[in-house]
């Protein structure tokens, strides 16, 4: 265990954790809803301090990162819990497993975290998989340390994580991936476990703060997959965000306790990369449709095929410098 970072102390030896939204209060003994985080004597605790629940060496594309490194290699560590419910989650076994009483991992240092990013030779190290924000002072540690070796740090999130904790780590992460799981706060409420507005906060201040930005919508069937929704995000994101921000449209295919559930139309995918361009953004991509167009990155003033990919595969790549080579339009992102 460590000593937890952001929580206040109440009377009678109860604290509360103000990591994120929830802001759970929580009596001696009691864990917060990530099920990671526990008040002992007073004291906020994470149980899940270098210990992680699985590691592996990645493709950045796969994050989904297109505009970080591109082609390049991401050293991906995550620890069990997460501050959110979702009733479709890919990762549920380790996501939700504290919530049967089990936080498992094995002992990984920080510094053994770093070394084996560089071993590997990744470009980053992408805390993922799970929910980054619950495994904050890990994270973090991880984020400060690699920096000073040249290697950088990218979270893949749900972005339910409050202002101060965005704040102390923005100067070492890099970039994120936000899941904005949908435009409907009893959605986010009822079958996420979360609460919209926290998240499009959270996402305008890592804009603000200069924190390379992508996001990820998975078109849930029968929650997500309407036009409207999918228009008031590419709004939100072209607006709020920039025309700059790559937004992922991914396809949904059943898992959990969504596993009777369809998978999401391709047509459907297709139609929303259409609507994001409507809406001007720079970059659409479609997600978990191998081999379709929306795989690969165009110049947004030429149109040239810049980036080919086939899945997680990156087949061409014609930027020079950051620039297309047809028009010298600048390419958004790091690295590129």
């Amino acid at each position: 265990m460590r000593k937890a970072d952001f929580y206040i102390r109440r009377e009678h030896l109860k604290v509360q954790c103000t990591l994120c939204p929830h802001n759970c209060r929580l009596a001696e003994g009691e864990f917060g809803l990530c099920g990671v985080r526990q008040n002992k004597g007073g004291i906020l605790y994470s149980h899940v301090y270098e210990r992680a629940i699985a590691t592996h060496v990645d493709p950045v594309e796969k994050k989904p990162l297109f505009h970080v490194f591109p082609g390049s290699k991401s050293f991906s560590i995550a620890t069990v819990g997460c501050n959110f419910k979702c009733t479709f989650c890919q990762n549920h076994e380790i996501s939700q497993m504290p919530r049967s009483g089990r936080i498992e991992g094995q002992y990984l240092p920080v510094a053994e975290v770093i070394d084996m990013a560089e071993k590997y030779d990744c470009k980053t190290i992408a805390c993922t998989y799970t929910e980054p924000t619950i495994y904050f002072e890990y994270a973090y540690d991880i984020a400060r340390q690699a920096s000073e070796r040249n290697i950088r740090t990218v979270f893949v999130s749900n972005g339910f994580i409050n202002p101060k904790p965005i704040r102390k780590i923005a100067p070492y992460l890099a970039a994120a991936n936000i899941d904005l799981k949908g435009w409907d706060d009893t959605f986010y409420r009822t079958v996420c476990g979360g609460e919209l507005k926290s998240v499009l906060n959270a996402l305008k201040l890592m804009k603000q703060l200069g924190i390379f930005l992508e996001v990820t919508t998975l078109v849930v069937t029968g929650y997500v997959d309407k036009e409207s929704i999918l228009r008031d995000i590419a709004k939100f994101i072209a607006n709020e965000l920039g025309v700059e921000t790559p937004w992922h449209i991914s396809r949904f295919y059943p898992s959990y306790k969504y596993a009777q559930q369809q998978p999401t139309a391709v047509g459907i995918i297709q139609r929303a990369r259409e609507i994001g361009f409507e809406e001007g953004l720079r970059y659409v991509y479609s997600g978990n449709v191998k081999g379709d167009d929306g795989e690969s990155t165009f110049c947004y003033s030429c149109g040239e095929k810049l980036i080919s990919r086939y899945g997680y595969l990156i087949e061409a790549n014609k930027i020079i410098n950051s620039k297309c080579p047809s028009c010298g339009a600048v390419i958004d992102g790091i690295g590129l």
